[in-house]
Formats: structure tokens, C-alpha cells, sequence
């Protein structure tokens, strides 16, 4: 058995000036992730390791979600599609993994792992924080097909904080 935990980026700070890639967290992305790590640690969900994109906001999400694991920055998950998201996820060593992108590609992933739809209104939207940890029948994740992915949860940092 293996489980993915699919996060989106938490709230990015479009006011920076910076480019797309060196972009930081706003303030309620700060607040989103550190929540959205409170909340992985109380439910037992914590990873073992990290696949993230090499992007700021990715990194700081990260940062902020304060994960032990052992983290790998991608730069083939900036802005990737589904299929680089899934092709870097057959790499990964991890019994739990937590990997880190952006849209609109992990929310077509997302959508495209699951065996059945997700019931929650925000789920094809996958706004910034939003979370889906889903459980594949699999011994290594080389085995992984798309459409046979278990709901454990799905969240967004607003059904945290309201």
C-alpha cells in the first residue's frame, strides 16, 4: 500500500514584483500552510518523503508545513502536467509521499488518480493548499495507474479556518 499526499502551493504574493518562479507566499499562504501542517500532524498523515517543484512558493509551503521528511526540489514539477507529475511520482522511494506543484496540472492529476470522483465543492477548482491524500494498492509506485486511487481525505485551507 502506498499514499500520496497532492498538495497545491499555499496563497502566492502576486505584489512582489518577482518572477513567476522566485514568487513568495502572502501572508494567508503563510497562515494556509502552517494550518494545512497542523492539520496533516493531528490526522497521523505526516510524510516520508517530499517531491516538490523547485518554485518559491513551493519551498515555503513546505517551510511552513514544518515536515521532517527528506525533500527533493524538481524543477520538472514547475508548472508540470499531469504526465510529468505522474512520471516523477513512479520515481519516488517513499511509503507516504507528499508532492508539491502547481495548476493546473496537479489538479488534473488529481482528478485523473481517482478511482471515483471526489465529493467536495472545491475539488475541481484544486485552490491554493488544497490537499488530497489518496491511497493506492501498490507495492512500488513504478505499479501506479491512474483511476485507482482510494479517498482518505480531500481539504482546503478555508475548511480549516472557517
Amino acid at each position: 500500500m502506498k499514499r500520496l499526499i497532492l498538495m497545491r502551493h499555499a496563497k502566492s504574493d502576486w505584489k512582489t514584483g518577482q518572477e513567476d518562479h522566485d514568487r513568495p507566499l502572502n501572508a494567508r499562504g503563510r497562515r494556509a500552510a502552517t494550518v494545512l501542517g497542523d492539520w496533516l500532524r493531528q490526522n497521523g498523515q505526516l510524510p516520508d518523503a517530499v517531491l516538490s517543484s523547485s518554485a518559491m512558493r513551493t519551498r515555503e509551503t513546505l517551510d511552513r508545513l514544518q515536515i521532517k521528511a527528506q525533500a527533493t526540489f524538481d524543477p520538472t514539477l514547475y508548472l508540470a502536467d499531469s504526465s510529468v507529475l505522474e512520471s516523477v511520482l513512479k520515481g519516488a522511494t517513499g511509503e507516504r509521499v507528499l508532492m508539491l506543484g502547481h495548476n493546473p496540472g496537479i489538479g488534473d492529476f488529481a482528478a485523473e488518480l481517482m478511482e471515483r470522483p471526489v465529493d467536495h465543492p472545491r475539488f475541481h477548482a484544486y485552490p491554493t493548499g488544497a490537499t488530497l491524500i489518496a491511497d493506492f494498492d501498490i507495492d512500488h509506485w513504478p505499479e501506479l495507474h491512474l483511476g485507482t486511487g482510494r479517498l482518505v481525505d480531500f481539504i482546503v485551507p478555508r475548511d480549516l479556518t472557517d
